[in-house]
Formats: C-alpha cells, structure tokens, sequence
C-alpha cells in the first residue's frame, strides 16, 4: 500500500539543518552506521546549500532525501537515498546524465539519473562532488520557468509507504 502525505516545517528564512525528527524516524530501521553516514552527506549538502528545500519520501525500497529550490522532484539538484534491502547508500544527481563528469565517477545508463555509491565516507570524492553540485544546482534553477515557486526554508515529508521492506530482507544470492 502506498500513502502520500505532506508536511512542511518552515523555518526562518533559511533551512534549518537541525529539522531532522522525521528524517531519523524514517532512517531508525537501519543500522547506526548507515544512519551516521545518511546524516554526514546532508549536513556536507546543507553546508553548501542552506537556502534550498528537503524533500523527504520515506518509500517501499528506500529512504531518499534531495534538494530542491521548489517543492519539486523534478527541480530536485541531488540526493541520498539509503536502500531498504541493500543498506547501499548512493549520492545521486536527478538530472546527473547532463552533468560534465570528466573523471567518469558517476554510475547509471538512463537518461536522467546518475549516482554514486558511498561506501566509506574518508573516501568520499568531497572536491568533485562540490564541483558536480555547483553545476546541478545551476541546471535546476534554469529548469524552474516559473519562478514563483521558488521556496526557501522547507522541509518537506513527500511521501511516506505505509508498507516497508524491512532493511536486509531480501537474500543475499549465494556464492556457488
């Protein structure tokens, strides 16, 4: 069953790093470690981008989180999603395909979506990423034709699933 529902915390002008309570809730089935490092990449991504919008979608197969000048996916620059099955966390680019990636970091063959997976965060590429997330940023406040919808200071819970895969339950497939 899927449910979609909404809630806005406004702050005071700019986003508050601090807004966090749903996020935690929704990250709370995984381990401490997959948790401490959902958090460290959104606080690396709010360090840089304090005026922009959370949006939030606690989903079946994941909890992802992205940042938006607007309230909408489709402005969304980044995110981080954290794999309900998998425990794999990726930092990912939604419109990652018409990003200039010279060092071929970037994982994905669709026409839109591109990621990287964050497997140790010392060994997180912190200088590139910056210089990916100067340009996605850039192309998503081109994206936003209209531009009354621009919002500053919002977290905002997009959508919860009432039904969740539990963290690790598929199979891991055996080695033969």
């Amino acid at each position: 069953m899927y449910r979609q529902k909404t809630f806005i915390h406004q702050t005071s002008g700019i986003m508050s790093k601090s807004e966090t309570n749903d996020l935690l809730k929704f990250l709370k089935p995984f381990p401490k470690e997959i948790q401490e490092k959902a958090m460290w990449l959104r606080e690396f991504v709010w360090d840089l981008y304090p005026e922009t919008n959370e949006l939030i979608y606690d989903n079946y197969n994941a909890v992802a989180f992205g940042w938006s000048p607007t309230e909408k996916v489709g402005h969304v620059f980044c995110n981080i999603a954290v794999g309900r099955s998998s425990g794999n966390v990726h930092f990912g680019f939604y419109w990652g395909s018409q990003l200039n990636d010279p060092k071929k970091i970037l994982i994905g063959q669709g026409s839109q979506y591109r990621y990287i997976g964050v497997d140790e965060l010392k060994a997180f590429p912190k200088t590139y990423i910056k210089k990916l997330l100067e340009e996605a940023h850039v192309n998503s406040l081109s994206m936003v034709k209209d531009k009354e919808l621009l919002r500053k200071g919002l977290t905002i819970v997009k959508s919860i699933s009432v039904k969740k895969r539990k963290p690790g339950s598929i199979s891991k497939i055996k080695k033969g």
